[in-house]
């Protein structure tokens, strides 16, 4: 073979591997995370309302990831990823000391291998740079405008937030963000007052940050939600029209 075949053979193999589409869990993968045995029963009934599979799939979340969730909460989401991205995955879930269940998380931990708490204060929370496939923050971005005495939460600064999960993410990672929909407006007053954000303002912060709006869903639209009460409010909680956005780390 000659020197310029030889050359012509190595690009285009090359070529080959950079068109090639990345390899991903099937949705079948999903659902099967989402019907394990071990799951518990409040989780599940969440599930009605939260469409995990189909979240999942559309976060694209392949195995071998490194995945954060991000104000984890109750672990809901945390437990699925732990399965999606398998035994050479990992998953931290992020809080705030002042929100971590020690008690309800301990079985998480022992149970999920692959699984790592990180509790910092939000303003403080960081991770290797370019280590993390995907940022996940469900119900959770407009706390980042929320602030709280009584539940420890201080006033934060968003844009240095959002520049750690840029500094985080992978070039080429993402981050998937879910949260209720609120009117357009003074962002702290509504998030203090209805605990929603207008999807406008975190697609401004997100692309302030440095992140290219990908790709958005209505899969969690609910055209009975009129956006004008809290999320809390029995009339439409676990039921709030919400909006899905995924960025890329460019």
């Amino acid at each position: 073979m000659t020197h310029l075949r030889r050359l012509t053979t190595l690009a285009a193999a090359a070529c080959a591997v950079l068109l090639a589409p990345p390899l991903s869990a099937k949705p079948a993968d999903y659902a099967a995370a989402v019907a394990a045995n071990d799951r518990g029963e409040k989780n599940r009934t969440l599930d009605a309302s939260r469409m995990p599979a189909e979240i999942l799939d559309f976060a694209k979340v392949r195995r071998g990831q490194t995945v954060v969730d991000f104000m984890a909460g109750s672990g809901y989401w945390t437990e699925l990823f732990s399965r999606a991205v398998g035994p050479r995955g990992r998953v931290y879930a992020s809080d705030p000391p002042s929100f971590n269940d020690a008690k309800s998380w301990a079985p998480i931990l022992a149970s999920h291998g692959n699984v790592r708490q990180v509790l910092q204060p939000i303003a403080t929370t960081t991770f290797p740079a370019r280590s993390v496939d995907l940022l996940f923050i469900n119900l959770n971005f407009h706390d980042l405008y929320w602030e709280s005495e009584k539940y420890t939460f201080p006033r934060l600064d968003v844009p240095a937030v959002l520049s750690g999960w840029f500094q985080a993410v992978k070039r080429g990672g993402h981050v998937v963000i879910i949260d209720h929909v609120g009117p357009a407006g003074d962002t702290r007053a509504l998030v203090e007052k209805l605990h929603r954000i207008d999807p406008a303002k975190v697609k401004a912060d997100m692309a302030a940050a440095g992140f290219v709006l990908e790709a958005e869903s209505n899969l969690l639209q609910r055209t009975t939600d009129t956006h004008e009460v809290n999320v809390f409010d029995p009339s439409v909680r676990g039921n709030t029209d919400r909006f899905i956005l995924k960025f890329r780390r460019p």
